[in-house]
């Protein structure tokens, strides 16, 4: 069996992993950890085969982690896969250098994932894959996306307006802007009747659910978040009132085929 330890302050993707990985014939989840500190305490505990390492998490976060890792008094190592939303170069070259074994983008593909884990486990015939970041993001078949640079793109535009990664809103927004990228006519009345249920169908909640994540995502960014970018981005409004999930979703798309234009 390999011995996997989750590290990811997305208790719902932790929840997804150990679901899944959980039900593998050869893999078992030793541990889940929602911060650095508690990954390296978990670590030395548990020594699990592998390590699946969130980049960015509370206290400590996973460059700390591989930094002090080197210094734990374990007698064998852990295999390190990061799994990251950003693919930047110098952030994939500096875990490189710290030890990383291997990088999946999110979102990715959990066969994909399981995958990659029995290869560096030493589970699988070594199929020559080199530790590099790999794109195999996969946002789902109900949403019919290819999987490209446009993933990194939209996850630095929810940076910038200031979308906790944690938020439940997070993922819906950044898949919502994907599609609607595809498919403009999604945008006004199809919105609530064809992309909320393609997404609650992905993420098995209720299209109800799915409006109002996104709609805290969205008044938590207006009100703790890049308010400046966000005015720029939408246009002032009225006291009081916060940009509709239309109206974000909306710009979010045309920003994104404009950035897209751009990159070719």
């Amino acid at each position: 069996m390999v011995k996997i330890l989750i590290a990811d302050n997305n208790v719902g993707l932790c929840e997804t992993l150990e679901t899944f990985l959980n039900g593998q014939e050869d893999m078992e989840v030793v541990g889940i950890a929602y911060d650095g500190e508690e990954t390296l305490v978990y670590i030395e505990e548990k020594r699990p085969d592998v390590v699946l390492l969130d980049i960015t998490m509370p206290h400590l976060d996973g460059l700390g982690v591989m930094e002090r890792l080197s210094k734990l008094e374990i007698e064998q190592r852990p295999k390190i896969i990061v799994l990251t939303a950003f693919g930047r170069e110098e952030i994939i070259r500096r875990f490189t250098d710290l030890g990383a074994d291997y990088f999946v983008v999110k979102p990715f593909d959990l066969d994909v994932l399981a995958d990659r884990i029995r290869q560096f486990a030493g589970n699988a015939p070594d199929t020559g894959v080199m530790r590099t970041a790999e794109t195999e993001a996969s946002v789902g078949n109900h949403l019919g996306l290819r999987p490209t640079n446009k993933e990194f793109m939209v996850t630095e535009l929810l940076h910038r307006i200031g979308i906790p990664a944690h938020f439940k809103g997070y993922n819906y927004l950044r898949d919502a802007v994907l599609t609607v990228m595809e498919e403009e006519g999604l945008l006004g009345g199809s919105l609530t009747k064809e992309l909320y249920p393609r997404l609650a169908d992905k993420y098995n909640t209720t299209p109800g659910g799915v409006e109002a994540a996104i709609r805290n995502a969205v008044i938590t960014a207006w009100d703790h978040g890049n308010r400046s970018y966000l005015e720029e981005l939408t246009g002032r409004i009225s006291r009081g009132r916060f940009p509709t999930n239309s109206l974000i979703i909306a710009k979010l798309a045309d920003q994104l085929k404009y950035k897209t234009r751009l990159a070719n």
